[in-house]
């Protein structure tokens, strides 16, 4: 992979090999399957379901069902006895519970994977019966898609596949953050002001103005901060935006599923913005933005890089097709096939054409890194925006429940990403709660400070999305007013966390490293911003293990000296520094703590 992101971040084209050709996943994408597997394992249609089947891709079986994860098969729920459906009911509870508030059930096919199918009768009295356990559990339902299947049978035979979405109560809706990338005038902020305020774009412009945070924003129409937009989705799979003057609170409030998008930076001398925003929030996924009429351009094969070295999962849009001809966008979906099938990148494109097509996408892309979905859409004309929509009510987060409740046993660790003064509230801070759980009231320690020092600080409240929240928990993101705390005592990068922890605070640490790109030779001496979560600051390298110097695509483990104050950091968190045109990526190793942890300071003590 080095290779492939290397050439993404240096001069050279990037298009060199790959076969042409779309990775399509039209048909069901129910899974896919050899042509052999397939001629070996399907019957040959018969009378009138052969003129269905001679164009689908329809293949004879799915995967046998997991014991772990959100997904159920049942191959028909006609008619059960009480005792049973009480079982059935209690299986819906685990499956939504593995999927954090998601369940897919497949209906008509067995344990086994076999796409079996039911007759129209049996299919409607089955979905009846899941209605009804839903119901039971607070949960709703929403027929994704229905296909029909050969199996040897006159009758026609179907199977449907089925969400299961949980009601939301007290704010505990599923959130997903989607980080969005792309070159400067691809359309990036457009596109989201047109999906979370529900009304299409001008042509000018109009759409984006709500998203920008400056006024030289406005004048010049290019983001240079972060902004975060939320797009929500109710328990029946429907948009809940701010058309119709909803404002932030009433669409958490009906909301069961929450795409926070992360607004970046397009323009290059925003970059240390952009990378900020991938390291610090932790996004689930990547949407990388093209604009159809200029391709990949700037700093699109720079972000396309980024994502990849810190391997968060992209799928890509391309916007503006109202401006070109047919010819031209296809022209581009090559050009970006190219390069996704490039060896080192090794993705799979797949370009969604259809709503069937979005369900396989949001499907097969959280379950394999490979594969990377293509839209191509229009702000303007409104042109496979609901495609688009589909694939976000549809994709699946990437953390299992018990992931989760892991992350939540743990101590209370919150990453300070930004620092505000409010009228009437005091010093407010804005970031993501990495593990434990955060409550109102709560007392922690932030630090650390220049000296090295944490300080006592009492939570006072906490919004999430704009509205008030009690209790915040591992991997959710917001901000927590902080009351008089004297804000001359924050900084970004800093940490705030339970008094019972033991934080390791280091100015000197270790990191195995990539050189990614260097005009020249990386040795002792240089000096590069460093970026590890939400930790941004320059280091000199003050040794580089078993090498003098090191050259473009070379590792090494190398030794990093910050050079203002010490930092919290921790063995096995991903690091990624840059200088010029210099770029590498890495892990931290070893930590050298500058001494051992100090008992928290009062404010009063400060003197």
């Amino acid at each position: 992979m080095e290779t492939l992101v290397s050439e993404l971040f240096g001069s050279g084209s990037g298009q060199k090999s790959g076969s042409q050709g779309v990775g399509s996943c039209s048909g069901t994408g129910f899974g896919n399957v050899s042509k052999k597997h397939y001629a070996k394992n399907s019957k040959k249609p018969k009378g009138r379901l052969s003129r269905n089947l001679k164009t689908s891709n329809n293949p004879p079986y799915l995967p046998p069902e997991a014991e772990e994860g959100n997904i159920e098969y049942k191959l028909k729920l006609v008619s059960p006895t009480q005792y049973r459906f009480e079982h059935l009911a209690t299986q819906m509870k685990w499956r939504l519970q593995e999927g954090r508030g998601e369940a897919v059930y497949q209906i008509g096919v067995e344990d086994n994977g076999m796409l079996v199918g039911l007759s129209e009768e049996d299919m409607r009295a089955s979905l009846n019966t899941l209605r009804r356990m839903a119901e039971k559990v607070g949960a709703d339902i929403t027929v994704l898609r229905e296909r029909e299947v050969d199996y040897d049978s006159e009758i026609p035979r179907k199977i449907a596949e089925v969400l299961i979405r949980k009601v939301p109560d007290d704010q505990q809706f599923l959130d997903l953050r989607v980080a969005v990338l792309g070159n400067v005038d691809s359309g990036k902020s457009t596109l989201l002001g047109v999906l979370t305020q529900g009304e299409l774009d001008n042509g000018r412009g109009r759409a984006r103005l709500n998203l920008f945070r400056h006024l030289h924003e406005i004048q010049t129409g290019r983001t240079s901060s972060i902004s975060f937009e939320i797009l929500g989705f109710n328990s029946k799979g429907e948009v809940v935006n701010y058309s119709e003057s909803r404002t932030a609170e009433e669409i958490c409030e009906s909301a069961s599923k929450m795409i926070t998008f992360i607004d970046l930076a397009g323009h290059h001398k925003y970059l240390k913005t952009t990378i900020f925003g991938l390291t610090s929030y932790c996004p689930d996924f990547a949407m990388l933005v093209v604009s159809a009429n200029t391709g990949i351009a700037g700093t699109t094969r720079e972000h396309l890089g980024l994502a990849m070295a810190l391997k968060v999962p992209i799928f890509i849009v391309v916007s503006k097709v109202d401006l070109c001809t047919r010819a031209t966008v296809e022209r581009t979906v090559k050009q970006l096939e190219r390069v996704l099938k490039q060896p080192g990148c090794n993705k799979v494109p797949l370009v969604v054409s259809n709503s069937d097509d979005a369900v396989t996408a949001a499907q097969q892309f959280a379950q394999s890194p490979s594969v990377t979905p293509i839209f191509t859409a229009s702000s303007v004309s409104g042109e496979s925006l609901d495609l688009l929509k589909v694939f976000f009510n549809i994709i699946p987060p990437l953390s299992n429940s018990k992931e989760q409740e892991d992350l939540m046993q743990q101590l209370t660790e919150f990453q300070v990403d930004e620092i505000y003064t409010v009228p009437e509230v005091g010093t407010v801070v804005g970031g993501t709660l990495y593990s434990g759980i955060c409550r109102e009231g709560e007392q922690l320690v932030v630090g650390p400070t220049d000296s090295g020092h944490f300080r006592q600080l009492s939570v006072c409240s906490i919004q999430r999305n704009r509205s008030a929240c009690r209790v915040l928990r591992a991997g959710q993101a917001a901000t927590l007013a902080l009351g008089d705390f004297d804000r001359s005592l924050l900084r970004k990068g800093m940490v705030m966390v339970s008094p019972e922890m033991n934080p390791t605070i280091c100015s000197l640490f270790e990191a195995e490293i990539v050189l990614l790109f260097h005009t020249k030779t990386f040795h002792k001496g240089f000096q590069v911003t460093v970026h590890v979560g939400n930790v941004r600051q320059t280091a000199t390298v003050e040794a580089v293990h078993g090498k003098d110097e090191l050259r473009t695509g070379e590792k090494a483990v190398v030794c990093f000296r910050f050079i203002k104050y010490p930092e919290y950091l921790k063995v096995g968190a991903k690091l990624f520094f840059r200088e010029g045109v210099t770029k590498g990526i890495g892990q931290v190793t070893k930590l050298q703590p500058v001494s051992q942890y100090e008992p928290p300071h009062s404010e009063d003590e400060e003197a």
